[in-house]
């Protein structure tokens, strides 16, 4: 598969391909949907797929202070746009020129002298120019003048464990996380959410209280709620290794201040494995996959009792991961 990431290489394409564009970010259901509808109508064209995202997020180019922090880093985004296309994947660095283009530039200037798709296929909230001026209609409309097909995807409707049904999209799946769902924004993913970051020392708490921990450093990513989780991890020396692995270990997961011990910490983001430790993973790269929300965070009266409580935490986790295929190698 070919990776772009210039303008300059976009010669390397086959004119007539199916291109669709966007941020992508989280890859979520109603993205795999646009991706595997592109895919099927660049199979039955006999055409060339292309991805096209972007990097960093619009917003964190035009208002840098409101940027949202992302559901996926731009290696994972990467690795899970590759389920989708086996042609091309275009990442190109997002800046103020090219955000300013009006839609009749983009469309004459970006795509039609370098790309000239045969097909876009696009969500039906697309937009695209500057300040967001064009839409779904604005692109039927260059695509009848300058003759390139526009498929549209509809938006996917999921329904929810608690019978509620929402459109999914990428700020519906933030607010999941912000507010601890986990839970949901695995159905709106597809998958459970998956935090990548750096192991960095830690203060041993964790250790003296009889739960060692491994501490990721504070991430790019949208960070759950606050609370204990029952999850999953994986560890290697790279971030690209790390998004090839596939043995996943059963953990607990605290997002928290320690407020047990004291009023005055920073955030904390620790998976305490259930199964035998691994040992100073220091300067490694962990994967935290949410699987289930267990509890808040609660200030204990004493280290005694916050262990008794996370002796609890481990027990449950035991339970709900078991029955999620993870039922070997765990300890007591």
């Amino acid at each position: 598969m070919k990776i772009l990431t210039s303008i300059e290489q976009f010669g390397l394409i086959k004119k007539g391909c199916v291109l669709t564009i966007g941020n992508f970010d989280g890859v979520h259901l109603g993205h795999q949907e646009i991706l595997r509808t592109a895919r099927a109508v660049a199979s039955e064209k006999g055409a060339e797929l292309v991805v096209m995202t972007f990097e960093p997020h619009p917003v964190a180019v035009l208002y840098p202070d409101k940027a949202p922090r992302v559901l996926t880093t731009l290696p994972l985004k990467m690795h899970l746009l590759r389920n989708y296309t086996d042609d091309c994947l275009i990442v190109l660095e997002d800046n103020k020129q090219l955000l300013n283009l009006t839609p009749a530039d983009f469309i004459d200037r970006f795509l039609m002298q370098t790309l000239k798709p045969s097909v876009v296929v696009e969500g039906e909230d697309f937009n695209f120019g500057a300040d967001r001026q064009g839409n779904i209609d604005t692109l039927r409309q260059f695509g009848a003048d300058k003759g390139f097909e526009v498929v549209v995807v509809s938006a996917k409707q999921i329904t929810l464990p608690t019978g509620q049904m929402i459109k999914v999209s990428s700020t519906i799946i933030r607010y999941m996380l912000e507010s601890g769902h986990v839970s949901d924004a695995a159905v709106a993913l597809s998958r459970p959410y998956k935090l990548v970051g750096r192991i960095i020392p830690g203060k041993g708490r964790g250790k003296q209280l009889g739960f060692p921990t491994l501490n990721m450093q504070k991430p790019s990513q949208i960070i759950p709620a606050e609370g204990v989780y029952a999850g999953f991890v994986e560890v290697a020396d790279t971030e690209e290794n790390l998004l090839q692995k596939h043995d996943k270990m059963p953990a607990v997961f605290s997002i928290g201040q320690a407020r047990t011990f004291g009023d005055e910490h920073p955030l904390l983001i620790e998976a305490h494995m259930l199964v035998k430790q691994v040992g100073d993973m220091t300067d490694n790269w962990i994967a935290m996959d949410f699987f289930r929300r267990l509890r808040s965070q609660h200030k204990f009266n004493s280290p005694e009792a916050l262990a008794k409580q996370i002796a609890k935490d481990c027990e449950q986790a035991r339970g709900i991961l078991t029955e999620n295929g993870s039922q070997s190698g765990m300890c007591n």
